[in-house]
C-alpha cells in the first residue's frame, strides 16, 4: 500500500517539482432506486479525481523546467494502483508524478 501522512489543512501542502494533488471522486454508496451498496461493491477506488494542486514542474535533460500538464481544478483519469496517499482530517487526498496520469478529462 502506498505510504501515508496525515495533515491538519490541505492548504499547508504544497506540491514539488511534477508531483500533482488529486482527490478521487467517491464511489457512490446507494443506487438512483435508493438501494445501498455494499462495501465490497464501493470498495475499489475510482480512476477519477479532481486536481487540487500541482508543482512548478520537474527539469529535463536540458535543465529548463517543463510545467505540469493539467492545473488546480481540471478533472483527471488515474492509474488503479500508485500515488502516495495523504490524510485531512476524514478526506482522502493523493500526490501523483505528472506523468503517472493517465489522461486530462474534458466536458
Amino acid at each position: 500500500m502506498a505510504s501515508q501522512a496525515t495533515f491538519k489543512s490541505i492548504r499547508s501542502l504544497v506540491p514539488l517539482l511534477d508531483r500533482v494533488l488529486v482527490q478521487r471522486f467517491k464511489a457512490d454508496t446507494k443506487t438512483a432506486s435508493g438501494i445501498f451498496l455494499p462495501t465490497s461493491a464501493t470498495n475499489n477506488p475510482l480512476p477519477e479525481a479532481t486536481v487540487i494542486a500541482v508543482g512548478p514542474g520537474a527539469p529535463n535533460k536540458d535543465g529548463a523546467v517543463v510545467p505540469t500538464s493539467v492545473k488546480a481544478g481540471d478533472r483527471v483519469l488515474l492509474p488503479g494502483w500508485g500515488g502516495s496517499s495523504i490524510k485531512v482530517g476524514e478526506e482522502e487526498y493523493y500526490l501523483f508524478r505528472d506523468s503517472e496520469i493517465l489522461a486530462k478529462i474534458n466536458e
